[in-house]
């Protein structure tokens, strides 16, 4: 076993808190997107100890969360390559940059395209539109009672969407239909994701289901998660990391389908785990929260996560490292519901850092970090090194902590 035999690191994707609009936003028609500071805004004000004593303030003015005293590793991370989805966002954390862009229907699914699907499935498909996914449901819910239809949807993102009503189509039978549209969905068509979104309830009363799945396109370069697995690294992913990556990297996956069982799945892991990565994402902000703007549920969201913070950083011990980031965007402001390309805020703290416990306060002596500001893949990097003790001169990102 080569490199630092007791290490640990803890990636925390706060899936969709975007800081700020990357400066080709306008691009995408994200000009002044900012998912952090509009949230705070529109509430108020945030209160969150732990993240600003990280220096969460520091990265960004955010109503409520004034810069802090002594703050850990604190930043601002861009993409490299284009697009603003999850897929993409998590790869760049990893080192992969996609060389172009992925295909996005925002007009929906074109014949040749729907076609082969309904073949593939054989059902017929109803809405085919870039649409809100609760609002699918509520629209087309009934009509695919009635008929056996699939519901099929985009949005300005890489991915194409399959719901069915658990009456109409098991989950094992929706994810074989994901499946199968997965095959479709190659060469020019070839979208990042394809999603399962099982729902169920009465008419008028309809609910997601647990069970969601992303049938994703497998990365198209090496990532620094497989550099971990040659050094001998575990891989843990927690959540939809281990589908973002089709598995490519990962050694184990977990459950992560809300922020609290992603969390309990974190201890879990870190209670056997002496050597290895903890790869997880938090996805209510996004999913349950962002999409539909609600910013006053983004902010419990973040409030939850807060209070699991000042818990978890007085139990970090003096080999492990934390980084909590983001993927992209998803700004409560920004017309629409999807997601927003945006900076992702940084924080990275190791337990010798803290100085035997978390207090809220400087620590004795002062960290004294600097802000980094830099890629995405500079997580992996620097994950790569904390763990392997190495670097991988082909993939691109630079570790910010030796």
């Amino acid at each position: 076993m080569s490199g630092p035999s007791a290490r640990r690191a803890i990636v925390l994707v706060m899936d969709g808190c975007g800081a700020g609009a990357l400066p080709d936003a306008a691009r995408y028609g994200d000009e002044g997107a900012s998912t952090l500071a509009h949230v705070a805004e529109r509430v108020g004000g945030l209160k969150l100890p732990a993240l600003t004593a990280l220096g969460l303030g520091s990265i960004l003015p955010l109503r409520g969360v004034p810069p802090a005293a002594d703050p850990a590793i604190y930043g601002r991370l861009h993409r490299l390559g284009p697009g603003k989805d999850s897929a993409t966002g998590h790869w760049e954390l990893m080192g992969v940059v996609p060389a172009r862009a992925l295909p996005t229907y925002p007009q929906g699914f074109p014949a040749r395209v729907t076609e082969r699907l309904a073949a593939a499935l054989g059902r017929e498909l109803i809405c085919n539109r870039a649409y809100n996914g609760l609002a699918a449901i509520e629209d087309f819910g009934a009509e695919h009672l009635r008929t056996g239809a699939l519901i099929l949807y985009t949005s300005q993102d890489s991915v194409l969407q399959l719901a069915a009503h658990e009456q109409q189509m098991t989950a094992d039978e929706l994810y074989r239909a994901c499946a199968a549209a997965r095959a479709v969905m190659s060469g020019e068509d070839a979208v990042a994701r394809v999603i399962a979104r099982p729902f169920a309830g009465p008419e008028g009363a309809f609910r997601r289901s647990d069970g969601r799945r992303d049938f994703t396109l497998p990365p198209p370069a090496r990532s620094y998660l497989q550099e971990l697995r040659q050094a001998q690294v575990q891989v843990h992913a927690v959540g939809k990391v281990r589908d973002l990556f089709a598995g490519v990297g990962i050694t184990r996956s977990h459950p992560g389908s809300s922020n609290a069982q992603a969390l309990r799945s974190v201890d879990a892991v870190l209670e056997r785990l002496r050597r290895g990565l903890v790869f997880v994402n938090l996805i209510e902000t996004d999913e349950r929260y962002g999409h539909r703007k609600d910013v006053h549920g983004f902010a419990e969201a973040l409030r939850e996560l807060d209070a699991d913070l000042t818990r978890r950083l007085r139990r970090l011990g003096p080999q492990d490292l934390l980084i909590l980031t983001a993927d992209h965007g998803v700004d409560p402001d920004h017309p629409g519901t999807d997601h927003t390309r945006e900076y992702a805020p940084l924080l990275a703290v190791t337990g010798t850092m803290l100085r035997g416990g978390w207090t809220g306060a400087p620590s004795s002596g002062g960290r004294r970090c600097r802000p980094h500001d830099g890629p995405l893949a500079d997580v992996g990097a620097t994950v790569l090194k904390w763990l392997a003790g190495r670097e991988a001169e082909a993939l691109p990102g630079a570790p910010f902590i030796s």
